[in-house]
């Protein structure tokens, strides 16, 4: 049937076009048959005769068939920050996001760089995910938590709005709202999760990452509070704070030293020294700068200095400051290996597993200065385009639990500081501090700058002290 239609439809043409090809004083005219309809088919056929010559007719046909149009795939069709309510998961109650959530294998982003913590993801956490709720935890290690928001934007960029390969990230500071400026995450959920019932959702170091509110798009999983370590055996009576630090790296060279920043130690110590330098310069010292967003005047103000300071203080470290430990394992390495005596980091209740790991030796022991240690939270949050939203609500409250961080509390676990409330503090009670461990409540803990001041730090840090 629709060849005849089209042959006739070309018949009516041909006999249209021969008669205008009739004359030599013809002009080229644009022939349309229109809605030719069957039962079945819409046929529309246009014929353009686009030059007439004397001996030769050039015709040109165009055939357009009506098609059914695809339906669209399920999921956002595009970035954008995605609400609870907004989602799949809409209107489903805890105990079914429970039930979508068995079966489903969970990618779960992380730095990957401590045995300790690796052994807590892949001994307690995967093997309750599963007996509990039949979810298979993979942790897919990173070196650095940007590759995991630079697959996210790669995938965005190539049309992954709902399939994307990461779902969950461990993630806090400038990574956190660079996703959230991006509109790449999943938010809206804290009042469904049964453990956030457990935590202070109002208090600063909650509703705030690094000065950018959290706004229920992650979920609080550790307090990180840095520390010094040192070997008390080499150092008997070490540094009380950063300027007695960097003079004792230069009374006894070589025993000190930083990773290369943006690895988070490096990082964290080069802040720690531009709070120093910031407090002898500003009339409120580092005070001036917190809480606030990136300030150029301040900056320039207190930078210059800084890198005067590392500068005068690189010779004196570990190798003559010619090269620095590439992040903190490379450090801890150096530190087991004696070749360097102390150092500063994150998480100084790791100290008692290293120990009794035979990673450190038995005389280390962790103090904070008298300065004052810098501190803020870890988070876990979940990408928009996760195609697992369920099984990440669900071990992300794994985590938060009571369970989760009582188990990650005990030294010979992981030793971290839990994120929930003084009503749950008497689940802690029991918990042993480890020899090696400074007491938490003796830390003079420092508030972490808004997001944006890291980044020029650590970039004035490559280029006016590494490159130097």
């Amino acid at each position: 049937m629709k060849n005849l239609i089209r042959l006739g439809a070309l018949l009516s043409v041909i006999a249209l076009v021969a008669a205008a090809c009739g004359s030599e004083e013809a002009t080229p005219e644009t022939v349309v048959v229109t809605s030719i309809v069957t039962e079945e088919v819409v046929v529309t056929e246009e014929v353009v005769v686009t030059s007439i010559v004397t001996e030769e007719v050039v015709v040109t046909e165009t055939v357009e068939v009506e098609v059914p149009v695809e339906a669209e795939p399920m999921g956002p069709s595009g970035p954008g920050l995605l609400d609870l309510d907004d989602s799949q998961l809409a209107g489903m109650s805890w105990d079914e996001i429970v039930a979508e959530a068995e079966g489903t294998r969970l990618n779960w982003f992380m730095w990957g760089g401590s045995a300790v913590i690796n052994a807590y993801i892949n001994g307690w956490v995967k093997e309750q995910a599963a007996e509990r709720y039949g979810i298979d935890l993979n942790q897919v290690r990173i070196t650095d938590t940007v590759n995991a928001v630079d697959t996210v934007i790669s995938e965005t960029e190539a049309g992954e709005f709902a399939s994307g390969s990461v779902d969950m990230i461990w993630i806090n500071g400038e990574n956190f709202k660079t996703m959230k400026n991006a509109g790449l995450l999943f938010c809206g959920y804290w009042d469904i999760m049964p453990s956030m019932a457990n935590v202070d959702q109002q208090a600063g170091p909650i509703a705030f990452d690094f000065g950018t509110p959290v706004d229920e798009c992650e979920v609080p999983w550790n307090q990180a509070q840095s520390a010094v370590f040192y070997n008390s055996a080499l150092v008997p009576s070490p540094p009380a704070d950063m300027d007695a630090l960097l003079a004792h790296a230069c009374d006894n060279p070589g025993t000190f030293t930083y990773p290369a920043p943006p690895d988070f130690t490096g990082s964290v110590f080069v802040r720690h020294v531009f709070y120093n330098e910031a407090d002898k310069i500003l009339p409120g010292g580092h005070s001036d700068m917190i809480g606030i967003p990136f300030d150029q005047a301040l900056y320039d103000q207190v930078a210059p200095a800084t890198w005067a300071t590392l500068n005068a203080v690189e010779p004196c470290l570990w190798r003559g400051g010619e090269t620095y430990p590439v992040d903190q394992p490379a450090l801890e390495q150096l530190y087991a290996n004696q070749e360097v005596s102390h150092f500063l980091a994150y998480g100084p209740a790791s100290a008692g597993s290293k120990v009794d790991s035979g990673l450190f030796p038995e005389s280390t022991r962790t103090y904070g200065l008298n300065s004052g240690q810098i501190g803020n939270t870890n988070f876990v949050t979940i990408p928009y385009n996760s195609p697992n939203k369920a099984a990440a609500l669900v071990v992300a409250d794994l985590l938060l639990s009571i369970d989760g961080q009582l188990e990650k509390a005990y030294p010979d676990v992981w030793g971290q500081i839990n994120v929930l409330n003084s009503a749950a503090q008497s689940h802690f009670a029991d918990v042993p501090r480890h020899p090696s461990v400074v007491d938490p409540g003796a830390i003079s803990s420092l508030g972490e700058l808004l997001g944006d001041w890291v980044p020029a730090i650590e970039e004035g840090w490559n280029a006016n002290v590494a490159q130097q």
